[in-house]
């Protein structure tokens, strides 16, 4: 399947890591959502050196462990969006893939309680 080198949220940059989990605009509207309610960093995610950071940062052992999770239910549901986006033609506004994270944090969150 032929799949161009760039963004498919944005085209406006060739898709990484980087640019797709962190720097798009969509990626970086879903974080802004995600990162209001978990003490965010001084500035946006750039590079995933920073996200690792911000990870890794906090002295709590429960904080840095819900910042494992918020990170790794971020990136999984970016990734899905990306792939429903190539595969299905099919795109969700960053504010329900908002709501998907949130839910599924919660459920992780109350589940362990």
């Amino acid at each position: 399947m032929p799949v161009s080198p760039d963004c498919c949220f944005c085209s406006r940059a060739e898709e990484s890591r980087d640019h797709l989990l962190l720097s798009c605009e969509y990626s970086q509207d879903v974080w802004r959502e995600v990162l209001i309610r978990c003490q965010p960093p001084p500035s946006a995610f750039t590079n995933w050196a920073e996200l690792l950071s911000w990870i890794k940062a906090p002295a709590s052992r429960r904080l840095t462990l819900l910042r494992k999770l918020t990170a790794q239910t971020v990136v999984f549901h970016i990734w899905k969006q990306r792939n429903n986006l190539l595969h299905n033609q099919s795109s969700i506004p960053d504010v329900l893939v908002f709501h998907g994270i949130d839910k599924e944090l919660r459920n992780i969150i109350n589940t362990n309680a």
